[in-house]
């Protein structure tokens, strides 16, 4: 879809055929049946378009929920847009940050959002009392930021142009909001120099702002974390989201998330002993992994470390938290195929869910190789434990929500 496409769907022609478009897809028709009944009643081009932004819509609704259904998307928007449940919490974290609004703004601090995408965190952001002025070096995007701002009614909140992020002025504002792109001509990039804008460039963005939050990727590497920023990672419902850097706000250090509870952890000084197994196995969830909290982890649960160098918690308090599901150990043994196959038959085992850390253990390979039948259900841990690996037979057992 090109910018002239998508003008066409916001004209009043162009809202009835999505409408229509949403319908037929709505009914179950399939793509070549959809197209044909929409060429009926629209040109080529905007049937086309309809069709494009209405599949979207549909996928798009996991993601946002109800406002997918006035939004507007491209392929690869909806696929880097932030989480709306991550995008408000960052957007009431820059609201309650102590940052004063200054200058002609009024309301929450005002934001320069550069690389704003389709607009997932400028519409947190003005949905928070942000006044938002957001830039994209994509015209399209720009366009479809604009139009998302204004199918929600944040539209007196919100201004968005064409613009190149690195020529951007932050100054101005009272809070800089950087995504830089993180996808290249070969695909995902987990390099933060192949960032675009590059991560010099970012920084010195960052040098010349009041205060700042950078998404990134939950993998970056710490030695490009500023001195003295907070570096948080986000996980929602056991899934680790992404990571923000922090300048200007919070303590500094690290943090983790959880959410939708929105329970937070930040470094203690704590230290994790090592120790044996017990009857329960803590798995830590990976934002507190990523920001080197599983000794606090351990502290919530009195737990240990298995191994210091593997974030697998043994305790013998069940303690039910978010941070970490918990499961009962019924079974400790070297690990050995011959050995588990035995041990999972004699309990009529069936079905397995394997979680390895510090394992070389194919998963996919170990699950044809012990060729399982029965009525019962096991968790299967590989780990290593002073440089022996090990299988734990375990049952879950129910954790608090994230």
């Amino acid at each position: 879809m090109d910018l002239d496409a998508f003008r066409m769907l916001l004209a009043p022609a162009g809202r009835g055929a999505l409408d229509e478009a949403v319908k037929i897809l709505a009914d179950g028709a399939d793509p070549v049946a959809a197209a044909s009944a929409l060429r009926r009643s629209h040109p080529a081009d905007l049937a086309a378009a309809a069709l494009t932004q209405a599949s979207l819509r549909r996928r798009a609704a996991a993601k946002f929920g109800p406002d997918a259904a006035v939004m507007y998307f491209t392929p690869h928007g909806l696929e880097q847009a932030t989480r709306p449940e991550v995008a408000a919490h960052r957007a009431s974290r820059i609201r309650a940050g102590g940052i004063q609004a200054a200058g002609e703004f009024e309301g929450g601090p005002a934001v320069l959002d550069v690389c704003c995408g389709i607009g997932g965190d400028l519409l947190a952001l003005a949905r928070a009392g942000c006044p938002v002025d957001a830039v994209d070096l994509d015209p399209l995007t720009v366009e479809i930021a604009r139009a998302n701002a204004a199918a929600l009614g944040l539209s007196s909140l919100v201004d968005v142009r064409t613009g190149d992020a690195a020529l951007a002025d932050p100054g101005g504002y009272d809070l800089l909001f950087a995504d830089p792109a993180r996808r290249g001509a070969r695909g995902r990039t987990f390099d933060p120099m192949a960032y675009s804008p590059t991560w010099p460039v970012v920084l010195d963005l960052v040098a010349r702002a009041p205060a700042a939050c950078l998404k990134v990727a939950p993998g970056i590497p710490y030695e490009f974390i500023p001195e003295g920023a907070e570096a948080e990672w986000v996980s929602y419902r056991g899934e680790v989201k992404e990571a923000a850097i922090w300048t200007g706000v919070g303590a500094g250090g690290r943090r983790a998330t959880l959410l939708p509870s929105g329970a937070t952890l930040t470094a203690s000084g704590a230290e994790a002993e090592t120790g044996p197994v017990s009857r329960y196995l803590y798995e830590p969830d990976g934002a507190a992994v990523r920001a080197h909290l599983v000794a606090e982890v351990a502290a919530l649960v009195s737990g240990r470390l298995l191994d210091p160098r593997i974030a697998y918690i043994t305790s013998d308090r069940l303690v039910r938290t978010g941070w970490a599901p918990c499961y009962e150990v019924t079974d400790v043994m070297p690990f050995s195929l011959k050995r588990l196959r035995a041990a999972l038959r004699e309990r009529r085992v069936g079905a397995v869910t394997v979680k390895k850390r510090g394992s070389a253990v194919d998963v996919e390979r170990l699950r044809k190789d012990l060729r399982l039948s029965g009525d019962n259900s096991a968790v299967v841990v590989l780990t290593r434990i002073e440089e022996r690996p090990f299988a734990l037979l375990c049952q879950p057992m129910t954790s608090a929500d994230g």
